[in-house]
């Protein structure tokens, strides 16, 4: 493969922001892909992270050129667009990733470019939240990224791994990366929709009381579905992801509770409803999952 020189980041959301001004202070060629209707509005009000002015580079479809790696850090429902947004800007070399939630963005990029070039990958154990152009972070987290197939690390993703921690973003290469994904998939569904739902933060659930209950009832359920399809969570790794939780900054909030707080679509068909849609495949059933599916959608109803 050639050598990592450019970055692609489409989307500013906290995950794209954090990931690229960490990138762009590390010394790295980062281009944000964006439409010219946003990449003016960029320009115009400017983007920060932790109160410094970020110097985005902004690059349009009419500017493209292919880059040597593409991060994906949009919301699923702004994923379909992105891709549309970036495709100029994939070569036949391109190395594709993706830090959204869930374990389907790589499915969807790889029935747009073809899978040749997609790695599969998680953003954890970060606190970044956005509020308007800015974002605050306390702790920026790790990408976990490999190949769909489990097996030992390929070279291509061990580059890309030495890049980015070359660069400022801390990186793990993973031999069974969509195991790791239903890891993150439990923690998601667990934390992001239990604190939405009791509209807190991550102090809410990292006490004893309802919320945590709740939390921890859902990563349950993703546990015994995990054995189900294949990708089995020991209870060693479940409770490593609850220290995760209880290790964030109280005051921090998820991504779905800053969507709830904003009155924005949530990300609920990526957490309650896979996990709800699966579970009737397997005949498992899986309450906690369906009430926390129910209440966000009367949540949203209400907006």
């Amino acid at each position: 493969m050639k050598d990592i020189q450019t970055v692609g980041i489409v989307g500013l959301g906290a995950l794209g922001v954090l990931f690229g001004s960490r990138l762009l202070a590390g010394g790295a060629d980062v281009r944000v892909i964006a439409d010219e209707e946003r990449a003016a509005r960029y320009r115009r009000e400017g983007v920060t992270a932790n109160g410094v002015l970020v110097t985005f580079t902004y690059v349009t479809p009419q500017e493209a050129q292919p880059v040597d790696l593409l991060i994906f850090a949009t919301k699923a429902g702004g994923l379909a667009g992105a891709m549309e947004t970036a495709a100029p800007f994939v070569g036949p070399d391109t190395l594709m990733l993706s830090v959204l939630n869930g374990i389907i963005s790589e499915e969807e990029i790889a029935a747009r470019f073809g899978g040749t070039n997609v790695l599969y990958a998680t953003a954890q154990g970060m606190d970044a939240v956005r509020e308007g152009n800015a974002l605050t972070c306390a702790h920026p987290g790790v990408i976990v990224l490999g190949e769909k197939a489990p097996g030992p690390v390929s070279a291509r993703v061990q580059a890309v791994a030495d890049y980015l921690n070359g660069h400022g973003v801390c990186a793990q290469p993973a031999e069974d990366m969509v195991r790791r994904q239903w890891g993150k998939l439990m923690l998601n569904v667990g934390v992001n929709q239990a604190v939405m739902v009791f509209e807190g933060d991550y102090g809410t659930v990292q006490r004893p009381g309802r919320p945590r209950e709740v939390m921890l009832g859902a990563m349950r359920e993703v546990q015994a579905l995990s054995r189900l399809e294949g990708y089995p969570i020991p209870d060693e790794e479940f409770d490593g992801w609850v220290k995760l939780v209880d290790s964030l900054s109280p005051t921090g909030k998820p991504s779905m509770r800053q969507d709830g707080e904003a009155h924005r679509s949530s990300e609920v068909e990526l957490f309650a409803g896979t996990i709800v849609r699966l579970a009737q495949r397997h005949g498992l059933d899986v309450p906690v999952n369906r009430w926390l599916y129910e209440t966000v959608k009367r949540m949203e109803a209400a907006y």
